[in-house]
């Protein structure tokens, strides 16, 4: 497989990304081979991670050192699996030892005890210790109130990991996995974790995925901060000791002791080599005068910057004397988050992906004047405010602000969060600009292989989807409306600033164009929470077009969601909460907002870990339908047979999803049967595919039961939430073509005319309604390609180009500009615009346009069919 760097990434570090296979080309024993675009082998580490039904290998995972890839690459099929190295013991090795295990990785030795206090407890390079103590850091504030005074009690907790596991070794790589929680002096435990550590061979840098859990009581458990403390040792003097920050424009670079002085006056060109970075050797005259005016000098022991917003950060400083207050040191806007401090041993450097994007970041360093310094990585820095979990209200408002129920559903407990950073030691006491720089650019945008389009596409990676065309007017004007769309929420995230650590990644719902601002105070108008699956339309679009900045949308979307969006634990484990202006807020909690069709594109192209962390909880989540059952305030308990119920779509089609992707990982026949359950039930149902979607179901034995035609929400719901991108890549799997001819069927029966419908259904539907038919293209088109039949096919164009056009939309997705509106001085902004309408339009347009184009005439992409649609009052009507 040919692959590329996406366009602005960073081609330095290691680096994975995933590999797929037409079915049959390799099997468990294949090996491969990495080759640069001038034909050189580069060492590789490889792992398994989907197989095709047939046990052949579907996707894979590769790792390599992205400093020795060219901007293409080559990933070939070889007879054996195996590190070809000249020296067998030239790689990265794990050695055990009575208190742990060592991982020796050429320069690099990393000590990681036995489940205990620390994640490493000394790191030594070229067999110096630098760093040692590594240990997860929590402050949580809660609110206190005696008589008539309030406050802010502040408790501070340390990790304690709990089990420590070697995720992958490998002569290239190894991951270190940790769980564990965060324990307060007097025994609370709060806040699990799951950390997981890369160590690469021959590099100096330690990479880290951070998870924490909340696990607390909203009202009282306000997270005041949360990172990675560590020990750093630091030797010499303290003016060759140095602290250095990236800001929005430059470097801000201090030492402990700045040599400009009064009296004596230390020469000029000595302060001047010191602020380079330089390291003083001083002899006589010159020492002495230093020496003079050490004794009479503030020492700066403590450095603290955060990020407290999208538009501001601060850095202080304060001695070691207690008691004493901190001097601000610096505020600007925005920064990439680069740090580093260091002496004559060496300096460390820091830096936190997405750092202002994920605010409050920040890093607290202290104990720079002593022999040992100490570190932390602030994933939310207590230089913020602190993070208030409670919900806006004590109700729910159903109707007037669509939040499901009038009950509160609202809490965090079970939520999660994922960063990353790295840590980097170098033998400088302190980097260059440009060397800080590079490395938060490295950090922020990493490397990242990828295919070609047509290669995806060929081998139906995820499905059926087109690829782009201009052949024809309209195909021009339906591809510039989808680039539209993508690059209208590109900027919306940066002007309405959508960034914070439980934020980003996320859009909102709906707009309002009379204030010029989403809903964000309305209810089910606010966050999305993947709802009508825009992680679908990012991720396939960024396979038909290969562009980064896709990519990027998707990756930070796919984070969030499959973090913040969803539950880990508790009794809600494995759903999800509908859109809300609290992440956490809908008291609908459903499958399909943590379902893995979500996320699976990112993990089968990157290899993630903490997908397959999330994708374990998924597997069986079934079983919370006994707790939470979907359609609970719509039937009567006491009239049911099954426990509970599942829709065709989208909680049994999101059910299937996990099954899906827990069959291909593993090939876990137990999964693919649960599939072949359900679809039996379906089949079984008098319209099949086309029956209500409302069953009774019995999470433990997967069947569904056919209780009626109600549709529970609308007949849409059972196709809008991924559910036919689900159904035809699983019926394509198992080469299921009574389920490919139902899934044709339900196309052509969701556009025939009403009274067509009653005929054929023998009146069983009543008035259930068949609504929002743009929303069914794809369903539409495939039965059009799957009964070649010319007419449906013209049918679901019409539909398609008719919701965009002739619904109030004005032609399409037109960015209009606004003066001294919403608090900008220039706004850009789609008045009607709501991301329902552009995930599911977009989606429907990428999917359908692969049948389309095989059974339309060609006229009918001319730009004459986008003029008859436009004017055609008989089709609006109908």
């Amino acid at each position: 497989m040919k692959l590329h760097n996406l366009g602005n990434r960073q081609k330095t570090g290691y680096t994975t990304w995933g590999c797929m296979w037409q079915q049959g080309a390799c099997k468990k024993e294949t090996g491969y081979e990495l080759k640069n675009e001038n034909g050189r082998t580069v060492p590789m580490q490889s792992r398994i991670t989907a197989f095709w039904p047939d046990g052949t290998v579907k996707w894979s995972a590769h790792t390599a050192c992205a400093d020795e890839l060219t901007e293409t690459i080559e990933v070939l099929l070889k007879e054996k699996a195996g590190y070809e190295s000249k020296d067998s013991d030239s790689g990265l090795q794990v050695k055990e030892a009575q208190s742990g295990f060592y991982v020796e990785a050429g320069n690099l030795c990393i000590h990681i005890p036995n489940a205990g206090d620390y994640l490493f407890d000394e790191v030594l390079v070229n067999g110096v210790k630098r760093a040692g103590k590594a240990c997860p850091v929590l402050l949580l504030e809660e609110p206190i109130a005696i008589g008539s005074k309030t406050g802010k009690l502040e408790k501070r907790y340390q990790g304690m990991v709990e089990e420590v596991s070697l995720e992958e070794t490998g002569p290239l790589r190894a991951v270190v996995k940790y769980r564990g929680s965060h324990v307060s002096s007097d025994g609370d435990k709060k806040i699990p974790f799951i950390i997981r550590m890369y160590v690469g061979l021959n590099s100096s840098e330690l990479s880290f995925t951070h998870t924490f859990l909340y696990d607390g009581d909203e009202n009282k458990d306000f997270l005041k901060g949360i990172g990675l403390t560590f020990q750093v040792p630091l030797s010499g003097p303290m003016y060759n000791r140095h602290v250095m920050f990236e800001g929005d424009n430059g470097i801000f670079h201090e030492t402990m002791a700045e040599l400009l002085t009064w009296r004596p006056r230390v020469p000029s060109e000595i302060y001047k080599a010191q602020m380079n970075g330089e390291r003083l050797e001083l002899k006589g005259s010159e020492l002495e005068t230093v020496e003079q005016v050490m004794q009479d000098m503030p020492f700066w022991d403590e450095y603290d910057f955060c990020q407290d917003s999208p538009s501001h950060f601060r850095i202080k400083k304060k001695t070691a004397i207690p008691d004493c207050c901190y001097l601000d040191s610096l505020h600007g806007q925005r920064t990439m988050g680069g740090a580093a401090f260091g002496g004559e041993n060496g300096s460390v450097h820091c830096s936190i992906r997405d750092f202002w994007q994920t605010y409050p970041s920040g890093y607290t360093f202290r104990g720079l004047t002593m022999e040992e310094a100490e570190a932390t990585i602030w994933l939310y820095s207590p230089g913020a405010e602190a993070m208030d979990f409670r919900h806006y209200t004590d109700r729910g408002y159903n109707q007037v602000y669509y939040e499901g129920y009038d009950y509160k559903g609202a809490t965090p407990y079970g939520i999660a969060s994922t960063s990353q950073y790295s840590i980097s030691f170098h033998k400088s006491m302190i980097p260059t600009e440009e060397e800080l720089s590079g490395f938060s650019k490295a950090v922020t945008n990493p490397p990242q292989y990828v295919g070609e389009p047509e290669y995806y596409h060929n081998l139906d990676a995820f499905g059926h989807w087109s690829l782009p065309e201009r052949k024809t007017e309209v195909e021009a004007w339906l591809e510039d409306q989808l680039d539209c769309a993508v690059q209208f929420y590109q900027n919306e995230v940066e002007q309405r600033n959508w960034y914070g650590l439980f934020n980003y990644g996320d859009f909102m719902h709906t707009y309002d164009p009379e204030r010029h601002q989403w809903r964000y105070d309305m209810g089910g108008y606010a966050w999305d929470n993947t709802e009508l699956v825009p992680t679908l339309w990012l991720w396939l679009s960024f396979l038909r077009t290969g562009r980064p900045e896709i990519f990027t949308l998707a990756e930070k979307l796919t984070r969030h969601a499959s973090e913040v969006d969803v539950y880990h634990m508790g009794k809600y484990k494995g759903l999800g909460s509908r859109h809300n202006v609290r992440h956490w807020g809908c008291p609908c909690k459903e499958a399909r907002i943590a379902m893995a069709a979500h996320h699976r594109y990112y993990y089968y192209m990157t290899g993630d870990y903490r997908l397959e962390d999330i994708f374990l909880e998924l597997k069986d989540n079934e079983l919370t339908f006994l707790q939470k059952d979907p359609l609970a305030d719509f039937y009567k308990k006491e009239e049911m047979i099954f426990p509970s119920h599942a829709r065709s779509g989208p909680d049994w089609s999101s059910l299937c999803a996990n099954w899906l992707t827990q069959w291909e990982r593993f090939l876990d026949e137990g999964y693919l049967k649960k599939i072949q359950i359900g679809m039996e039930d379906i089949k079984k149902a008098p319209l099949k595919l086309i029956s209500g979607p409302d069953f009774e179901f019995d999470p433990e034995t997967v069947h569904l039961r056919y209780i009626g035609e109600r549709a529970a929400g609308g007949t849409h719901l059972q196709i809008c939430m991924g559910a036919p991108q689900i159904f035809m890549e699983m019926a394509d799997l198992m080469g299921d073509e009574e389920w490919k001819e139902m899934m044709a069927d339900y196309g052509r029966f969701y556009y025939l005319p009403r009274q067509q419908q009653l005929e054929e259904s023998g009146g069983i539907i009543g008035d259930r309604e068949f609504s929002l038919p743009f929303m069914a293209a794809a369903m539409g088109a495939y039965g059009a390609w799957y009964l070649k039949d010319e007419t449906l096919a013209k049918t679901t164009w019409r539909h398609l180009l008719h919701a965009m056009i002739c619904e109030g939309n004005h032609n399409g997705f037109q960015i209009t500009t606004q003066n001294n509106k919403g608090n900008h001085k220039q706004l850009t902004e789609i008045p009607w615009i709501s991301t329902n309408f552009v995930a599911q339009w977009c989606l429907n347009v990428i999917c359908a346009l692969e049948f389309i184009r095989s059974e339309l005439p060609k006229s009918l992409l001319e730009a004459d069919e986008l003029v008859e649609t436009m004017s055609s009052e008989s089709f609006h009507k109908a």
